[in-house]
């Protein structure tokens, strides 16, 4: 059996292919590939077909891709997606320009408020019809006016446009109106992205709601028509295999789905370093792990505690600013990376990022035409990026562009050596860094000194220990491939589908009749989810339901998500619920009112399948201190602290398990460098990762 993870970023495109062969253990083989951003596909293809010649495989031969993609997110980012016209109940067209009223900085006269000056939806494009259902039980009190609907279908086609949305009031408890409202919309623009937010979002909160469905239209049709090509071009070159899609929570997807939900894409990219990561952790006997994935764009930091991940609450998701109500593992990303931009700004401040020169022109070492100084340029002047060994040679770069740059833009500018000005430019970032990992950690009540920081990406390994003194981490962690840890994510990831119902039921006072409607609305989001399950072909002992009840105290603005008992919802075991809400409420605010009711608002099933999981070779035992073999040559490199030492070269593939390396070192693979300062002592683990910490420190 073969599998294919790719993962495409800012400027590369990962690629690894496992191969499991009856009698013999696992084979696995990985790439990267420069990514192509005019046309995403254009790079998988590559990486694929680059893949498959090193490991001796045909494309016809994989049985499996699984793709984690940014299309999603840079349509949002740079507000290239469709134009998408709305019908909603009359009366309420404005929704989407009012919002929450809330001011993003309460003391500031020139604040943005993105979705009045960047609507994904103009106003004149929100057409109102005439109809209207009533809460609590969703009863119609005006019927809806199909010739309206009719008439604003017949206009949103005179205008061209590419998608349509439908958000009436209070759709999630009766969304019969807005099903007809599609019916009719389609027989009108048959070829137009058309989705209902009670098909997107099933919750409460009309806003939130209308903006989520919103966001999938305005991402639907380029999403929808890149997943097409792509799946096309896969199959030109003979890959007939099943494609899955990384989704933001975490769970994998069939191309059909995301492409009617592309929504639950917008953190397809990231969440997959943190899949990896998870299970990079697990390898190496830790739950505690605090993720940081630098690429040449930007880095995504996340936390894993106990080895669960952390899911956003509902109030916090938000991408461009604009709140989606979708399921995402909780990432923050800052714009710091390999190709982060190092400049003087007018003021005569010395800054690095968020502009990246990104894969073209690239950083000025690559010699294609960039000219200014970035982080790349930084490591390769202080000697801990070897140009010979950039991308296993695969990518000639020059030194002295790097020197030329750094000198011309900063040294000169601010009266620095260029080695000052590097070293510098390393400090800003890793400042950068350190401040967005305090803040999705210390911020929220984690204490860096019980974590491991786990850097990966292909710039990780090299920032890791900085940051890890920076945050008092306990230790660092160099992945077996830490370039490629996100699309090995992708191989040890479930296919995983959430839904979502909701009722507003004061849980300590629940009728009989209520206790029913909660477990026939749970029978109903089962039943959707094993109609998904029977196209997908998984069979029955392969599914997995999870049963969530997002509660809050009556009254209260926001939920938290509680477990829900087995079986059945009843009044002997609702407690079990109760009890969960409170102990959940006491953790993310410190505390709980037990004499207060609790009230249910919304049902969220998550339905997985498991697959298989990605599994390595372990190593030979070496149990050796600072292998001779393991060197190929010693270099002068500058530290952070600004010393310059002989450093020897260790090539990772040459490691045993249980060798130890102590500092200074670096360990040179083909899609990452790991740097192991003086004073500091790295481990190889039983698969090839590495655990790196003071020397003298516990391991």
């Amino acid at each position: 059996m073969i599998r294919v993870g790719v993962d495409v970023g800012g400027t590369f495109t990962d690629v690894i292919l496992e191969r499991v062969r009856p009698g013999t253990g696992p084979d696995v083989v990985v790439t990267k590939v420069p990514s192509t951003p005019k046309d995403q596909s254009e790079g998988v293809v590559q990486g694929i077909l680059k893949v498959c010649q090193l490991a001796g495989a045909r494309p016809e031969d994989i049985d499996a891709v699984y793709h984690g993609t940014t299309v999603a997110t840079n349509m949002v980012i740079e507000r290239t997606g469709a134009r998408v016209g709305m019908i909603t109940t009359r009366g309420f067209r404005d929704i989407l320009h009012m919002a929450r009223h809330k001011r993003p900085h309460n003391f500031s006269l020139q604040f943005d408020v993105p979705w009045q000056s960047k609507p994904l939806i103009r106003r004149r494009d929100r057409l109102p019809v005439t109809e209207r259902i009533m809460p609590p039980t969703g009863e119609v009190a005006v019927p809806l006016s199909e010739d309206e609907v009719k008439q604003a279908a017949e206009l949103f086609a005179k205008r061209g446009m590419d998608a349509i949305i439908i958000g009436f009031l209070f759709s999630f408890l009766n969304n019969e109106h807005e099903l007809r409202a599609k019916e009719i919309i389609r027989s009108v623009l048959p070829d137009a992205f058309v989705c209902c937010s009670s098909e997107v979002v099933n919750t409460i909160r009309e806003y939130e709601r209308f903006s989520s469905t919103a966001m999938n239209a305005y991402i639907g049709p380029q999403t929808s028509a890149y997943l097409r090509k792509l799946e096309g071009r896969l199959r030109e070159i003979g890959l007939g295999a099943h494609i899955r899609i990384m989704q933001s929570n975490g769970g994998i997807s069939t191309v059909e789905k995301s492409s009617e939900l592309p929504i639950g894409l917008l953190l397809s990219g990231p969440a997959g370093g943190v899949m990896g990561g998870r299970w990079t952790g697990e390898n190496c006997g830790k739950e505690n792990i605090i993720t940081i994935d630098i690429g040449g764009t930007s880095a995504d930091i996340s936390v894993i505690q106990g080895g669960e991940l952390r899911i956003k609450n509902p109030r916090d998701t938000e991408v461009g600013l604009l709140p989606v109500l979708v399921p995402m593992i909780d990432i923050d990303a800052i714009g710091a990376g390999g190709g982060s931009i190092a400049y003087v700004d007018r003021g005569g401040a010395f800054r690095v990022g968020p502009r990246s020169a990104g894969a073209v022109p690239g950083p000025a070492c690559y010699g294609m035409g960039g000219t200014e100084p970035t982080v790349t340029d930084a490591q390769v002047v202080l000697g801990r990026l070897d140009p010979e060994q950039f991308l296993g040679g695969d990518i000639e770069i020059d030194a002295s562009l790097s020197r030329k740059a750094i000198k011309t833009h900063i040294a000169d500018r601010l009266g620095l050596s260029v080695e000052e000005a590097a070293l510098g430019i390393l400090k800003i970032v890793n400042n950068n860094m350190a401040l967005a990992i305090n803040a999705n950690s210390v911020a929220k009540g984690i204490d860096p000194r019980n974590f491991s920081l786990m850097g990966f990406g292909g710039a990780g390994p090299l920032h890791a220990v900085s940051l890890a003194e920076a945050i008092h981490a306990k230790d660092v962690i160099s992945p077996v491939q830490p370039g490629i840890t996100a699309a090995s994510g992708l191989l040890v990831t479930d296919l995983q589908y959430e839904s979502t119902h909701s009722l507003l039921i004061v849980l300590n006072t629940a009728s009989d009749a209520e206790y029913r409607s909660i477990n026939g609305a749970l029978e109903r989001l089962i039943a959707e989810a094993n109609r998904q399950f029977d196209l997908d072909g998984v069979p029955q002992n392969a599914r997995r339901f999870h049963r969530v009840a997002e509660c809050r105290y009556v009254g209260q603005g926001f939920e938290l998500r509680a477990k829900m008992p087995d079986g059945p919802l009843t009044r002997e075991n609702v407690s079990e619920l109760i009890d969960s809400f409170y102990h959940e409420h006491k953790k993310v605010y410190g505390h709980a009112f037990r004499d207060q009711p609790a009230e249910l608002v919304t049902l969220r099933l998550v339905a997985s399948a498991a697959v298989d999981t990605l599994r390595l070779p372990e190593l030979e035992r070496g149990d050796r201190e600072n292998p001779p073999g393991a060197v190929l040559y010693t270099r002068r490199t500058v530290f952070d602290d600004g010393r310059s030492l002989d450093t020897p070269r260790c090539h990772r593939d040459r490691l045993f398990a249980g060798d130890r390396i102590f500092g200074p070192a670096i360990v040179i693979q083909h899609n990452s460098t790991t740097l192991i300062p003086p004073h500091y002592v790295a481990e190889v683990m039983r698969f090839g990762d590495i655990l790196i910490g003071r020397h003298g420190a516990e391991a």
